[in-house]
């Protein structure tokens, strides 16, 4: 049986908190400790009944929970921005984003409903999206920011020459690229937030390696049975050899997001060996994740494929 690892999340009472992917996975473990700590939480979900059974699971563990349902598909700019309408009109400051949403590894070149390549448009350009969309209220809130990245952002690069991978599509490596943007991105915002006086602090967070949604097979995303890597993981976290649970994979974010000594522009993952499971720690920055330059040049094309501007204006 795997060890018990464990943080205390502290009182959430009176904060609100959005967490991206959490109807099931690590982001629906998220969302229960964020819930069972007093937080409001809303849940933007593609499909609201899989969020409703969330929503119920969640409340049965936390009753009295509240939690708030509301479309919305990071792979769809126009869906982002009904998400953010929605939002802004009920005006409630925002104290806790959680991106944690994503999507790995499709076999074969998917498009967003946007034309982008379905890992890089939902994984990194969603997410810029969303907090174009919800800046006002985490403004309002003092935000912290914790976005999901994953040790493949220590690999590989941006295929700066064919972002959308039109010449030599390869899944692995268009994930990779996908996660190193979206960790940029989420270290310039802390930049510009603390040079410009915005009030939010943005930090990330890696989950290690667990038996999750995101490895499974699925369907929509022309991927079919399990594969012996991934049998391999589900054995190895059964037993607590190496790798996480879906619950210890939770906890470096909950970690990035909550506990009161976490740091800004400060990456947080499993200690274990090759940091694939174990308790939460700050760890080192990954070197593809370092270059302000190109962090600079993530935002600016981001700016121009979403139309979004971040900005504190």
């Amino acid at each position: 049986m795997p060890r018990k690892i464990d943080i205390t999340v502290p009182s959430l009472t009176g904060r609100r908190a959005v967490v991206t992917g959490g109807s099931d996975g690590i982001g629906l473990r998220i969302a229960t400790r964020l819930a069972r700590a007093g937080a409001d939480v809303v849940l933007p979900v593609r499909n609201l009944g899989k969020g409703e059974a969330a929503a119920a699971g969640i409340r049965d563990q936390v009753p009295g929970a509240e939690i708030t349902l509301l479309p919305m598909d990071l792979s769809s700019l126009a869906s982002i921005a009904a998400f953010g309408d929605s939002m802004r009109e009920d005006g409630r400051p925002i104290h806790l984003l959680i991106n944690n949403a994503g999507v790995m590894t499709p076999p074969d070149r998917q498009l967003t409903a946007d034309g982008f390549e379905l890992q890089f448009g939902t994984n990194h350009l969603g997410h810029f999206a969303l907090v174009g969309q919800l800046l006002p209220l985490l403004r309002a809130g003092r935000a912290r920011i914790t976005s999901q990245v994953s040790i493949a952002a220590n690999s590989g690069s941006i295929h700066w020459d064919d972002l959308n991978w039109e010449q030599s599509y390869s899944g692995a490596r268009a994930y990779s690229q996908s996660k190193i943007a979206f960790g940029q991105f989420a270290l310039e915002l802390d930049r510009r937030s603390e040079a410009q006086g915005w009030g939010i602090t943005s930090n990330l967070a890696h989950p290690g390696i667990a038996p999750t949604s995101l490895l499974a097979a699925r369907p929509e995303l022309e991927r079919g049975q399990d594969t012996v890597s991934v049998r391999m993981i589900r054995w190895a976290s059964a037993r607590g050899i190496l790798v996480g649970t879906p619950e210890s994979a939770a906890l470096p974010a909950l970690c990035a997001a909550t506990s009161p000594d976490a740091r800004r522009r400060a990456l947080y993952g499993p200690r274990g060996i090759g940091h694939l499971g174990g308790a939460p720690a700050e760890q080192r920055l990954y070197s593809r994740l370092r270059s302000e330059e190109e962090a600079q040049r993530v935002w600016q094309v981001s700016e121009e494929l979403t139309g979004a501007r971040i900005t504190g204006a």
